[in-house]
Order: structure tokens, then C-alpha cells, then sequence
């Protein structure tokens, strides 16, 4: 059995930490966990029969994980980019990057509604569509893979790559042993990030999806229609489902990093 090693003044900060943290996240979710089990076992039942729930969620978590798919995809290579190139522009990229975090979610529903609603200066209207669901989620989870990826390949040493390579690795062999185990971590936190970020998304729909039932209404929306008709348990049931979800998304990235890592 291991000894603490925690100081005393460790272990204030480490207590001061952990109430903080139980105020902010951990109560309030045990409070709608509470909530959600409070009728018992049937609510969630009775909340999944329900078709328009049922669709919302569908809608939701599959837009999400799409939506995922493509930020690892490109997030990660929109980093390699910034990182391990140089050209005109760049700081200015750097900067375009971390505007979906700086804007109110609102306006990023307003901005794209501008780009791709009816009034398109592109000739492309995607509003009260399920591509304006997977669009505004886009915008709003870009910059996590980007930003979770880029400080680890900073630090990526390089030597190692070339001292592979001067060994008659190959490039695919290098990237494969070598690069993706270093990244494995940043790019399943990064998707991770993106995932929660994306099946909880309100604000960005508002304006471009047009929440219709069975169509484009997603959970964060269907919960707002619970609460506006006082019925609180369901609501409850829909975030807690999403709670789970979320968690269960985690574990299984986390597992894919620890595996890759491994390997590597």
C-alpha cells in the first residue's frame, strides 16, 4: 500500500480544489441524476418511447459523432500545418481559429445563417436541414483537436523521426510507431472536447436548424420543451441519458489512446 505524499498545505489546496470542483460539477449532476431516478426506472423508458425524443437524441449523438470523425481528421492535420510549416498568413490563421471559442454561440448561429441560409452569397441554403445541425457543430467544436494537438507536436522531438528515418524507416512506419502514439493522447482528449461539446450545443441552432420535431430538433432543444412544460423529470432524463453518453464516449477514447500508445 502506497504511502500520501500530499504536505499539509497539499492537502488544503487539494480540499479547497475538490469543494470547489463538488459545487461547481459534482453536486449539480448527482442533483439531476436524483431528479431524473426520483419516478423510477420508467421515466427514462417512457421518455425513449417517446418519438420525437427518441429522433432528438438519434439526431444528436450521430451528428456529434460525425462531426468528431472529421475534427480528428482535420483538426489534427490543421495543427501539423501550424506546427511543422511556415507560410504568409499563419499568425493570422492562429488567431481565425479560436473565434468559434470567443463567440457567443448565438452569433455563430446568425453568422452561418448569413453564410448559408437563404440569402447565401454562395447560392447554398442548408436551413431546417439535418447538414445545418452537422454544419453549426462544426463551426462551434473546430479549434478543440486543433488546440488539444498542437502544443504536443511543439514539443514532438524530432530528432527521433529523423534518427528513424535514418534507419530506413519509412514515412508511414515513422508516423505510425513514433507520431501517432505521441498525439494519441491530445487527439482522443481533443475529440473527446468535441464530442460533449457537440450533443450539448444549443445557442448554433437555434437560428439554422429551426428545431423541427422529428427532423432537426436536437436534445438541448427537447429538454428546453420539457422544462417550458413543467415536466422536469423528463427533462432530467434526457440530460442525464446525454450524461451517460458523454462518459461512456470518454472511456471508450480513452481506452483507444492507452491501446495506441501501447503499441507505439
Amino acid at each position: 500500500m502506497s504511502r500520501s505524499t500530499l504536505t499539509r498545505q497539499s492537502g488544503l489546496g487539494l480540499g479547497l480544489a475538490m469543494t470547489w470542483f463538488s459545487l461547481l460539477v459534482l453536486i449539480p449532476l448527482a442533483l439531476i441524476v436524483v431528479q431524473a431516478t426520483g419516478g423510477g426506472p420508467g421515466i427514462f423508458w417512457d421518455t425513449l418511447r417517446n418519438p420525437q425524443t427518441a429522433a432528438a437524441l438519434r439526431l444528436t449523438v450521430s451528428q456529434a459523432l460525425l462531426v468528431t470523425a472529421v475534427n480528428v481528421v482535420m483538426g489534427t492535420l490543421i495543427a501539423w500545418v501550424l506546427v511543422r510549416d511556415q507560410f504568409p498568413g499563419q499568425r493570422v490563421l492562429e488567431v481565425v481559429i479560436d473565434i468559434p471559442f470567443a463567440l457567443p454561440t448565438i452569433v455563430a448561429g446568425l453568422v452561418l445563417l448569413s453564410l448559408y441560409g437563404p440569402d447565401s452569397p454562395l447560392g447554398i441554403n442548408v436551413v431546417n436541414t439535418e447538414r445545418s445541425v452537422f454544419l453549426a457543430l462544426l463551426f462551434v467544436t473546430l479549434p478543440f483537436v486543433v488546440r488539444t494537438v498542437q502544443p504536443v507536436l511543439m514539443e514532438l522531438d524530432r530528432d527521433v523521426e529523423e534518427a528513424a528515418a535514418s534507419l530506413g524507416a519509412s514515412r508511414f512506419t515513422i508516423a505510425r510507431r513514433i507520431i501517432a502514439p505521441s498525439l494519441a493522447p491530445a487527439v482522443t482528449a481533443g475529440a473527446a472536447l468535441s464530442f460533449a461539446r457537440g450533443i450539448s450545443e444549443y445557442g448554433s441552432l437555434v437560428l439554422l436548424s429551426g428545431n423541427l420535431p422529428l427532423k432537426t430538433e436536437v436534445a438541448s432543444v427537447r429538454i428546453l420543451t420539457y422544462i417550458e412544460n413543467g415536466d422536469d423529470a423528463s427533462a432530467a432524463a434526457v440530460a442525464t441519458i446525454l450524461l451517460v453518453v458523454a462518459l461512456l464516449a470518454i472511456a471508450t477514447l480513452e481506452l483507444v489512446s492507452r491501446r495506441m500508445s501501447r503499441r507505439g
